[in-house]
């Protein structure tokens, strides 16, 4: 956190990677589910599991290297949707 990263993002990130490995198990089924389960809502879920398809370029940057982004967490799961070549200069820049 030295170099200014927020706490909550890299929590986010590790939830949505945790929520994305149980749906591919299939420890559960649905988004649904897994929202159940945490015991909050489903569209929240499916807002910030989209977390886990950041770019591994920007993921790198935001986790190992701890660069802050420009972005708030609800932008960021914006971001993951588009192609990978083009979140770096989203997040950071």
């Amino acid at each position: 956190m030295d170099r200014g990263q927020d706490a909550r993002l890299l929590r986010a990130i590790g939830r949505a990677w945790d929520w994305r490995r149980r749906l591919e198990r299939g420890n559960v089924n649905t988004i649904a589910d897994l929202a159940r389960e945490e015991g909050i809502s489903d569209r929240y879920v499916s807002r910030v599991i989209r977390l886990a398809w950041l770019s591994p370029m920007v993921l790198e940057r935001l986790v190992l290297r701890r660069e802050p982004t420009v972005l708030s967490i609800f932008d960021l799961c914006g971001v993951a949707e588009l192609p990978w070549v083009e979140q770096p200069e989203k997040v950071f820049d």
